[in-house]
């Protein structure tokens, strides 16, 4: 029985220094891919980001080439697929991070369209109200201001036709079809 326990003991403190024989790199694809066994020969150093203990790289001959690699159509889009060779690779995208992203693009398309929607209204009423100014300069009527001492001008015919002139400039700023 004192082996036995001594036994499961050792297994128990074993089995994380098996769980650390990982590989890690980042294919050509740009995805993270975790295996026990080391990478292929077409991944460069760089793109190795965890090796087991820190031993060596094991020469490419050592390891086992697999005859055919699935195509990339054949690997379905999970996030998580094995390879041929039995490598995972942990891929994809992630789905609620997508999800976010739709629904801030989805919040940020909104606001334009409220804010194009504010912009145009503002537009419709400057031009239906420079149009009716127009029209009240165009009657031939006597028009009369407050000047800035508060007191009552009526606009002789060189105002009359400044104010005019800037009405007309404004209706074919505002009153352009968008």
């Amino acid at each position: 029985m004192n082996l036995f326990r001594s036994l499961l003991l050792g297994l128990a403190c074993a089995a994380p220094a098996i769980g650390l024989a990982q590989w890690q790199w980042v294919d050509k694809d740009g995805r993270k891919v975790f295996s026990d066994q080391s990478p292929p020969p077409e991944i460069p150093a760089k793109n190795i980001l965890k090796q087991p203990g820190g031993r060596a790289l094991v020469p490419a001959a050592a390891e086992p080439v697999p005859t055919a690699a699935p195509a990339p159509s054949a690997v379905p889009a999970s996030a998580a697929t094995r390879t041929a060779t039995g490598t995972l690779k942990i891929g994809g995208k992630d789905k609620e991070l997508e999800e976010k992203k739709k629904q801030a693009e989805a919040a940020e398309a909104e606001k334009r369209k409220a804010e194009e929607e504010r912009v145009a209204k503002a537009r419709a009423d400057n031009c239906s109200r420079a149009k009716q100014s127009k029209a009240d300069f165009d009657s031939g009527m006597r028009i009369a201001r407050t000047n800035a001492k508060g007191e009552r001008e009526v606009l002789d015919d060189a105002q009359r036709a400044a104010e005019v002139k800037r009405l007309q400039e404004m209706i074919a700023s505002e009153c352009k079809a968008s």
